[in-house]
């Protein structure tokens, strides 16, 4: 199980018994978290006193595999000089608990050896200052440890935590390359990697034919007995939906076999598949692997993030495009889709297998599930590569209920409306270079990635209700003045 240190900070001033209590209250908000958290051990450790156990402290937390995070707290009194090394030597996502082992002061009774012992207030000041001044990317939160809104601000951090501690590790396969002549979808596979952690390598599509015609007439047979207990079999093309069945048996031996969280295809290298991998693809993002298409690496990296960081939420998370508009004054709204790639984990009701030509890519029609999308809030997210950085864009959303029929329309699709409408919108979107790739979820919310742009040191622009185009335009600019300051 993963692990997430709870590192308390004082001192020797205050003399054992104090420090015996510091310990003891440790423990027990220690113990608490891990009654209210799933998922991860909260792992109490011995109360820092001063530079060496502090860096004993962070260095054994960096180099703890298992450790995901640290969360610190300042019972008392920390000098924060004594911070500095291990601090510089913390390589996990860093959370400043600033909290109490009291709700309430004890106004009857309160004196200097319960002030002296209780200094959250006082220390959490210290210590912050020191995470400023050294520029420690941290996230602060405020509040009694038993207070539920302070245990669900926990929980999200963690959730984040968890999902930079994925995405260190996280194996990407390219089948073929970035589409080509397209721009926004490529990037700079060498800076992902020191960055964020993200190994992205080419494999040829013959690797996956290969694992296709070696598929056996059980493990096919297996499969097709599956589609046919989860969805509505819409086709007598039974040949096509074998077809894609095929592909996803070899999709997870490839991916199981090289430890791959996410992967692309591109319909312009298909040689020796009968069909684009429609049907097959979505129900590997169902399984929470990422993806990408027509090679944007940097979309399957990030749906594969943002399903672990939505791991054990309600709601939908997949790979997403923008693909037509319905400009009715007044009710605008963004048609959601892809050529075939639209997550099952988004419809509202049991999907239909089909076979229906494609119209692009020069091969059989293939099979894929057609559904119509789920409602509610969410985000729309994509991550360009600006040659000097990357940017992360976030868009508040609002998944609606299509207005009507689409009889003609053989793929999933979504529908959402923009904010603060969809002029400006649309036109945020575009001004801060946005792709037409994204990752929607209705799971995570800004504040879940605003925390990894945080954590992850990305710059993050944020579409919501509030936004002004001018106002972002000249955020835009300062944010292009910094970095080419840096």
């Amino acid at each position: 199980m993963k692990k997430v240190y709870f590192i308390t900070g004082s001192q020797d001033l205050y003399g054992e018994e104090c420090l015996r209590q510091v310990a003891e209250d440790s423990r027990v908000i220690a113990s608490y978290l891990n009654s209210k958290i799933d998922g991860v051990e909260i792992e109490y450790c011995s109360t820092v006193r001063d530079e060496a156990s502090c860096v004993e402290a962070c260095k054994k937390a960096t180099n703890d595999e298992s450790c995901i995070a640290v969360i610190t707290w300042m019972h008392t009194f920390s000098p924060a000089k004594m911070w500095i090394k291990g601090l510089q030597f913390l390589k996990k996502p860093l959370l400043h608990f600033h909290t109490q082992a009291n709700e309430k002061l004890p106004y009857d009774t309160i004196d200097m050896d319960f002030m002296n012992l209780n200094q959250t207030a006082h220390g959490g000041r210290e210590y912050g200052f020191m995470c400023t001044r050294l520029g420690v990317k941290r996230e602060v939160i405020v509040g009694y440890y038993e207070h539920e809104e302070v245990i669900e601000k926990i929980k999200r951090f963690i959730d984040v935590a968890r999902a930079v501690d994925f995405s260190k590790n996280l194996n990407v396969a390219m089948f073929g390359s970035n589409m080509r002549e397209v721009s926004v979808t490529d990037g700079d596979r060498v800076e992902s990697q020191i960055k964020y952690g993200w190994n992205v390598n080419y494999y040829g599509i013959g690797d996956l034919v290969k694992l296709v015609n070696e598929v056996t007439d059980k493990e096919l047979n297996d499969k097709m007995a599956e589609y046919n207990s989860l969805y509505i079999m819409n086709t007598d093309n039974l040949d096509a939906v074998k077809e894609q069945a095929k592909y996803e048996i070899a999709l997870d031996k490839f991916l199981t076999s090289g430890n791959f969280g996410a992967y692309t295809d591109t319909f312009q290298d298909l040689h020796g598949l009968r069909q684009l991998p429609g049907l097959a693809t979505q129900r590997m993002m169902a399984k929470g692997i990422g993806f990408g298409a027509e090679g944007d690496y940097k979309t399957a990296a990030l749906n594969a993030i943002f399903c672990e960081m939505a791991k054990g939420r309600k709601g939908s998370t997949g790979f997403m495009e923008d693909y037509t508009y319905d400009f009715t004054r007044g009710e605008e709204v963004v048609l959601g889709s892809h050529m075939l790639e639209v997550s099952p984990d988004f419809a509202s009701t049991q999907p239909k297998i089909e076979v229906h030509q494609l119209g692009i890519g020069g091969k059989e029609p293939p099979a894929r599930l057609v559904f119509d999308g789920v409602e509610g809030d969410a985000v729309a997210v994509c991550m360009i590569d600006l040659g000097d950085r990357f940017r992360l864009i976030c868009a508040k959303v609002e998944l609606v209920k299509q207005p009507k029929p689409m009889p003609k329309l053989p793929v999933a699709r979504i529908m959402w409306k923009l904010k603060p409408d969809h002029q400006t919108g649309a036109a945020a979107w575009i001004y801060a270079g946005g792709a037409h790739h994204t990752v929607v979820s209705s799971a995570l919310t800004v504040d879940d990635v605003r925390l990894f742009a945080k954590l992850t040191d990305t710059e993050l622009v944020v579409i919501d209700e509030n936004t002004d185009l001018n106002a972002l335009q000249k955020e835009l600019e300062i944010n292009d003045l910094i970095a080419k300051l840096k």
